[in-house]
């Protein structure tokens, strides 16, 4: 049962009471120029206070400190007024001085309030679980031993809160699915051969609402959803095999599963109202704009992206590339001969090229023999010495990596001369099975890597839901390799999440894990430039906090210390916004505390 949400007191009195410091500052100033330099002044002597206390204050109070002094340093610059679309000196200066700022909501004064007690030392410590003070005349092994009891004590509490969340290779869930597939069969009236049979799941989509209701059950929001979709003629479908992963009845367990099919309303809503502009809505990596020749794409120096196949036997909701899907398995999305010689032709002729992604659309649900012609024909191409696939069968259709096709795609390998790599897209513990196990190990039986992409939405965003995935990837063979901050689209907000949260994820959750189950990279894509790493603050500045609490980034594109780019500026998810959502499903805000301290 969903928890009642906590109202929380951010608003204008809080704020009066935490920042009265930096309004008593530009009370009386006459000018927004004058009270913006008031609030440095002030703000300056507030850090330095802090940072020159004793070294018995905590030192993650000076960090914090320190880095809420450089978020707010970097929003008072008038370039950031400009450039992010919202003034911080004003608003404070307007408040300050009484001025009515009826635009300014819970979002911003949360922003504010954490912002100061941060500044001035006075938030609240969070740490993802307090240790137990070490005895300091403690030395060498006894010092040792009791270290590594709490070590212990730490890893247990960690693995508690990961047991939350279900995942495919239990026995429990084993039985379950067993069960769900079991129905499946009944009611469909098909063996057990043709279920494992990949082509039977292609030739068995689930398409519309009622189709996939016969394999899984359907709320009336989810039925309506999809027959929405349908309507503006969106690209939906759903493998058999994936629509056994949905539990019997919707909750807890497969929410994830099932918001990687099933749309919003949101998105389907702001598709629908583009159907006329869907190419120029929806490219959000401008990838019009970095193809060269049809079928590449080329952000990189030593890179290119192949897209010989554009559709998939199932689509993702947020999928990057759902402007150039019509529809799953359409049969016109296969490139001619002619289109992929020329692509490939293109490829050769330009040395600089060392890897090639071939990608689409899914190429693996291409026929053996189509996929072997790409791959010999890039094989002839001294320069290219790694060509990676991009694939999520293994997840959606594990049965198609059979092993005639697992021993063909390891034949092109070349050790010390060309490495063929699979990159799929794990995107929660659900969908972790032995089916999807036993694909991964068909692969690296034949030599070869298998990487994760995870899209790091609303719907795995949980305190430890993917710490137990990164745990559960390299258990199967899959080494973790990128997770993706959602793009910023307008008809994905419902999947969104701050990037204050990935940083968070990655550096409490993520940290506590073994070395190998934590060593993917966060990233955010920039439109038509790729990606920008989160991990590290210069890659972007924070340059406001509108109204509604959304903080404004600019980014900074790849090649800044070697070519001249622009940058890009966008407006990140509202934290206090992201937190209702996740109180809405049963978590405590409390929980994620630390979160307002990442920029």
């Amino acid at each position: 049962m969903e928890k009642p949400r906590a109202k929380l007191p951010y608003d204008l009195d809080s704020f009066r009471r935490e920042g009265g410091r930096l309004l008593s500052a530009v009370r009386t100033a006459t000018d927004l120029e004058s009270a913006r330099s008031r609030l440095v002044s002030t703000i300056t002597r507030i850090y330095t206070s802090v940072a020159g206390r004793s070294m018995k204050t905590p030192p993650i109070e000076r960090v914090r400190s320190r880095d809420c002094f450089h978020a707010l340093m970097s929003m008072l610059n008038s370039r950031s007024d400009e450039v992010g679309g919202f003034s911080i000196a004003q608003a404070l200066w307007d408040l300050a001085a009484g001025r009515p700022r009826g635009d300014l909501g819970e979002g911003f004064f949360a922003e504010m309030v954490h912002l100061v007690r941060g500044l001035e030392g006075r938030a609240k410590f969070h740490f993802t679980w307090e240790e137990k003070k070490q005895d300091p005349a403690l030395t060498g092994r006894p010092a040792a031993i009791a270290r590594s009891r709490e070590l212990d004590r730490l890893w247990k509490r960690l693995e508690t809160q990961m047991s939350r969340f279900a995942d495919g290779l239990s026995d429990e869930s084993r039985r379950r699915r067993a069960k769900r597939r079991a129905d499946i069969l009944a009611a469909l009236g098909v063996s057990e051969a043709q279920w494992n049979d990949w082509r039977w799941q292609v030739r068995n989509l689930a398409t519309t609402a009622d189709a996939l209701a016969r394999l899984a059950p359907l709320c009336d929001e989810e039925r309506r959803n999809i027959a929405a979709a349908r309507r503006g003629k969106l690209p939906f479908a759903v493998t058999p095999y994936y629509a056994s992963l949905m539990d019997a009845v919707g909750g807890e367990r497969d929410r994830a599963v099932r918001a990687q099919v099933i749309p919003p309303a949101g998105y389907v809503r702001a598709i629908r109202s583009h159907r006329d502009d869907w190419k120029q809505y929806c490219d959000f990596m401008l990838e019009s704009d970095t193809s060269p020749v049809d079928l590449v794409t080329r952000r990189y120096p030593g890179i290119v992206i192949l897209k010989p196949y554009n559709t998939c036997p199932q689509i993702c909701v947020y999928c990057q590339r759902n402007w150039e899907i019509k529809q799953a398995m359409d049969p016109a999305a296969m490139a001619s001969h002619g289109k992929i010689a020329a692509a490939i032709d293109w490829i050769r002729k330009h040395p600089a090229v060392r890897e090639v992604l071939i990608t689409g659309g899914d190429p693996l649900v291409m026929s053996d023999g189509r996929l072997r012609e790409i791959l010999e024909r890039l094989a002839e191409i001294d320069h290219v010495d790694l060509v990676r696939i991009g694939t999520r069968t293994p997840v959606t259709l594990p049965m198609r990596i059979t092993p005639e096709l697992a021993q063909m795609l390891g034949s092109f390998r070349q050790p010390g001369r060309r490495e063929i790599a699979v990159v799929t897209h794990v995107e929660h513990p659900y969908e972790i099975t032995p089916e999807l196990a036993g694909a991964v190990d068909r692969l690296r039986r034949n030599g070869i890597a298998v990487y994760n992409q995870q899209v790091y939405t609303f719907f795995v965003s949980r305190r430890f839901e993917t710490a137990r995935l990164r745990l559960l990837l390299r258990r199967v063979g899959v080494d973790p390799y990128y997770t993706f901050a959602p793009k910023g689209k307008e008809e994905t907000a419902d999947y969104r999440v701050p990037i204050a949260r990935i940083l968070q994820e990655r550096k409490e959750e993520a940290r506590l894990l073994p070395g190998l189950r934590r060593t993917d990279e966060p990233v955010f894509n920039v439109p038509g430039l790729g990606k920008n790493h989160l991990r590290a603050m210069q890659h972007r500045d924070l340059l406001t906090i509108r109204p509604d609490g959304a903080r404004v980034y600019e980014f900074h594109p790849w090649e800044k210390n070697v070519a001249n780019r622009d940058t890009y500026v966008t407006a990140d998810v509202p934290i206090w916004g992201y937190l209702r959502r996740l109180e809405a499903i049963g978590e405590s805000a409390d929980d994620y505390r630390s979160i307002w301290y990442y920029y």
